[in-house]
């Protein structure tokens, strides 16, 4: 993770030449994510897709004949939610995460009618920034904080769900971009970076959540 993180600057500098290399490009559009992996006793997790957005900027530098770097700068709302049992009563929750994310996508453009077909795949970076859940059980309701540390310590509060705040992994899409700059994509993501924290007390904690999702935008290019 630390090698990761050490190529930030890197891909900030590839970003700023992406958007003075061929101009900006602005892109927005819905996701549908969830939060996949196992829980503390080793079990997989139960949950289901919940719905997002995604708007942001991206550059291109093109390195050959129809082929570009497409670094970008994104903020894109993931989640999940589920429905279990606590002490008898049926609870639903849904988590809402904001991320910052930096994209850096090897996009292929070849030619195809008056415009051109995407195809692309890339890493990406995201940071954590924001955070919401909420629970329903009957009729009570309730909104806790989400806060993002690595390590959940004994004495923290155990009424805030908690997320390290790094997370990174795999980005695929395709598309169109017509003549006059607008384009349509479809994209899914596969993160690869454990978001859960380390819980000290739990000598033997299984759990590792990791975000994956898909979705649709919309894009003009400058």
């Amino acid at each position: 993770m630390k090698n990761i993180r050490s190529l930030l600057p890197a891909l900030l500098l590839l970003l700023a030449a992406g958007l003075s290399a061929q101009g900006i490009g602005l892109r927005a559009g819905v996701n549908f994510q969830n939060i996949n992996g196992k829980n503390a006793a080793g079990d997989k997790l139960e949950n289901d897709l919940v719905a997002g957005f995604n708007a942001g900027i991206n550059g291109e530098i093109p390195i050959a004949p129809d082929f570009y770097f497409q670094p970008g700068l994104m903020f894109t709302l993931k989640g999940a939610k589920s429905t279990g049992e606590i002490l008898g009563q049926s609870v639903a929750s849904k988590l809402t995460l904001g991320y910052l994310e930096i994209p850096v996508n090897l996009v292929h453009k070849p030619a195809l009618g008056s415009g051109r077909l995407i195809l692309g795949f890339g890493p990406y970076v995201g940071f954590g920034l924001t955070g919401n859940a909420k629970l329903e059980s009957g009729d009570n309701n309730a909104d806790l904080d989400v806060e993002y540390k690595n390590t959940v310590e004994i004495s923290d509060p155990d009424d805030v769900f908690y997320f390290r705040r790094f997370d990174a992994g795999a980005n695929i899409l395709a598309g169109y971009e017509f003549a006059n700059g607008l384009s349509f994509q479809l994209n899914t993501q596969l993160g690869l970076v454990n978001i859960n924290p380390e819980y000290q007390g739990i000598a033997d904690d299984k759990s590792k959540w990791n975000h994956t999702g898909f979705g649709a935008s919309l894009g003009y290019r400058f």
